[in-house]
Parts: structure tokens; C-alpha cells; sequence
């Protein structure tokens, strides 16, 4: 059986594409029963558009794929923790589980800075895990972050 590692390690090939084209490199991919629907990374910079994370993209792929706004039964692979633009946007597609790999300190709206899906008032619930291949997901946001810094001083 296709494991989560692998379809985060498929998120990871998207997050080098968006590393490659100057973007915040993240990778998403939706699956259903093992297929995969969709794959985008971030393009917020390329597309002039702060929604354009690569969950959002991923999403209205998928949708586009199977003809509706509800993603159900689906799980989203991300190199990334989910902000609040995209766990809303989960919770608005209906996708019932979540992997990610790193945690988000500063903007994570799954485990770190809120706790979205756990909110019981919401008509929607989301399984949630989270640190696959963390290390690697963390590795190459810090590759990034790390040449800007340095291209800024120089």
C-alpha cells in the first residue's frame, strides 16, 4: 500500500518546482482511494495573488478534476503546516484528512499557532497528521529563507 511518505515525498517534487521559480517552496497533492488528483506548489508571486498557496491551487484543481467544489473523502498532502486562508478552504472543500510535514511556528493554523480543525462548532472535521518527512519539508524552506537573507545583504 502507497504510504503517506510517498505522496509527501511527491509534494516535496512540487515545492522544488516552486524552489526553482523564486516561490515560497510548497508542496501540495490530493489524492482519493490512492489516486492523486491534483498537484500544485506555491505561485503567489508568479500569479500576483496572495491566495495562490499551493493548497488553494491544489484544491481548485481537484475540484476542476472531478467536477465540484467538495473534495469528500480526499486527503491533502503539504510540505508545510496549513495557514488559516487554507484550513478555511479545507474546511469549505470538505477534504477529510490533512498530512503535513513541517509544523509552522509562525502561521500554522492545524497544530501550531491555532487548532482550526479542532474546533467543534465548525460543520466540518478533518483528520489531521502531521511531521511526515518533517525534516526534509523543513530543509528546503530553510534553503530558501536562508539564500534570501543572504542575497538581501549583498
Amino acid at each position: 500500500m502507497i504510504g503517506d511518505r510517498h505522496f509527501i515525498r511527491i509534494a516535496l517534487e512540487e515545492a522544488e518546482m516552486g524552489y526553482k521559480r523564486g516561490e515560497v517552496p510548497v508542496g501540495a497533492v490530493i489524492t482519493l482511494g490512492g489516486d492523486i488528483l491534483a498537484k500544485a506548489h506555491n505561485s503567489s508571486i508568479l500569479m500576483e495573488d496572495p491566495t495562490a498557496h499551493a493548497e488553494i491551487m491544489a484544491i481548485r484543481r481537484a475540484g476542476a478534476r472531478v467536477g465540484n467544489y467538495r473534495l469528500l473523502g480526499t486527503t491533502l498532502y503539504v510540505t508545510l503546516e496549513p495557514c488559516i486562508m487554507c484550513a478555511g478552504a479545507i474546511i469549505q472543500a470538505r477534504i477529510s484528512r490533512v498530512v503535513f510535514g513541517a509544523p509552522d511556528p509562525k502561521n500554522g493554523a492545524v497544530t501550531s499557532l491555532y487548532n482550526v480543525f479542532d474546533d467543534k462548532r465548525l460543520n466540518h472535521s478533518v483528520e489531521v497528521t502531521g511531521g511526515v518527512l518533517k525534516k526534509k519539508c523543513g530543509e528546503i524552506l530553510s534553503r530558501f529563507f536562508q539564500e534570501k537573507r543572504v542575497m538581501s545583504t549583498s
